[in-house]
């Protein structure tokens, strides 16, 4: 997927806000990542409000949590990293990313999407974003560098609440 410089520098920055949650992001990571990507959402002029990146199993991907999914899954849409800016947050703006990708997931016949969400350093906002949706945990890992625990969630794509 291709965006403008406009787009890169915004989900660059958001990012890079976010970093604890997510995971650093470099312009060529961020290059690669869309070029892998199978879901590209963007809320406000030029993602400035928020992004959602998301991979499918076909994806050439080598992150740790994709590659989790990628071996106990054999069709399947991860989110690798969605953010909301901080004016945006109590919007719906999360929301209204994940209702574009379950709608999509579901008209290709994507039976379920996964992602993960740290444990430790703990992401309270997301545990429960993701539990008012209807994910349930998969499983956990404990990431390379033993700075991060995650949770694996997963939920079916069909009946989305939104």
């Amino acid at each position: 997927m291709t965006i403008t410089p406009a787009e890169a520098a915004n989900l660059l920055a958001l990012n890079a806000a976010h970093e604890t949650e997510t995971s650093p992001l470099t312009p060529a990571i961020l290059k690669q990542l869309l070029a892998n990507s199978w879901h590209l959402g963007l809320a406000g002029t030029h993602g400035y409000d928020g992004f959602l990146i998301a991979l499918n199993d076909s994806s050439d991907h080598p992150g740790i949590n994709f590659q989790w999914f990628k071996t106990r899954y054999p069709r399947f849409v991860y989110i690798d990293r969605i953010i909301v800016s901080a004016a945006a947050r109590g919007r719906g703006v999360a929301r209204t990313l994940y209702g574009e990708l379950f709608r999509r997931a579901a008209a290709e016949g994507v039976p379920m999407i996964g992602c993960e969400v740290n444990s430790d350093p703990p992401n309270p906002a997301s545990d429960a974003f993701h539990e008012r949706l209807g994910f349930a945990e998969v499983g956990r890992a404990a990431l390379p560098g033993g700075t991060k625990l995650v949770r694996y969630l997963a939920r079916p794509t069909s009946n989305w609440p939104g």
